[in-house]
């Protein structure tokens, strides 16, 4: 019985995890879809979200199918809460990338100012790297890495500011790059918003490992 039960923690786990790394490439594809203004690319990313409600629907009926019929306590319990509230947050970050992918589906004369695409550019990196590491976090249990990932959400916020301060001093120059630099707002606001989604699935980590609700939130950290 307890093999079997573990057997079915471990399915969760992978399944968490799988599901990370499918919106890990949605953000990659969202994000390069809409920099190298490919339309193609875009409409393959806003199809593709609905494997991740899929993924995530499953996640959630096995928790609570594992929480009814095993009644797990202290540890496991906790893991099965982690990847039922962590699953998600990842729903939410699947969500973003399509926003950004519809961002240049809805967007005419598209003038680019490059300095403002390379900050975008590397948030989406630095966002995909923020995943990417949580998702080990959570693999090793490792609370201390969740701690750090979620403080790096904090150049994320820096540079979604910057391309606010960028876009309003463009239109306040050039009355006709308003629409594009409207965008760039909205675009980098979406992925500083995965950002913080990643630093939910860190205080989830946390939770895994001490039993603790903590905030991460770089705003309210020292």
């Amino acid at each position: 019985m307890r093999q079997t039960f573990d057997e079915e923690l471990e399915k969760l786990n992978e399944g968490f995890t799988h599901m990370g790394k499918m919106v890990e490439k949605q953000i990659e594809d969202g994000v390069g879809a809409y920099l190298n203004q490919d339309l193609e690319l875009a409409q393959k990313v806003i199809e593709r979200d609905l494997e991740i409600n899929d993924e995530q629907m499953t996640i959630e009926k096995k928790s609570l199918e594992l929480i009814a019929l095993q009644q797990p306590v202290t540890a496991d319990l906790r893991l099965i809460i982690t990847v039922l509230k962590a699953s998600s947050d990842l729903e939410r970050m699947g969500d973003h990338a399509v926003s950004v992918a519809k961002y240049l589906l809805r967007q005419d004369n598209f003038e680019r100012i490059m300095p403002i695409e390379q900050i975008i550019a590397q948030m989406g990196l630095d966002v995909q790297q923020m995943l990417d590491q949580v998702l080990l976090a959570f693999t090793k249990e490792n609370q201390q890495q969740a701690i750090e990932i979620a403080r790096s959400d904090k150049n994320i916020n820096e540079f979604s500011i910057e391309v606010y301060k960028m876009c309003i001093k463009n239109m306040k120059k050039r009355t006709d790059t308003v629409e594009t630099d409207t965008n760039y707002m909205l675009v980098a606001n979406t992925i500083e918003r995965m950002g913080d989604y990643v630093t939910n699935i860190c205080e989830w980590v946390v939770y895994l490992v001490e039993g603790k609700l903590v905030d991460l939130d770089t705003d309210n950290m020292s």
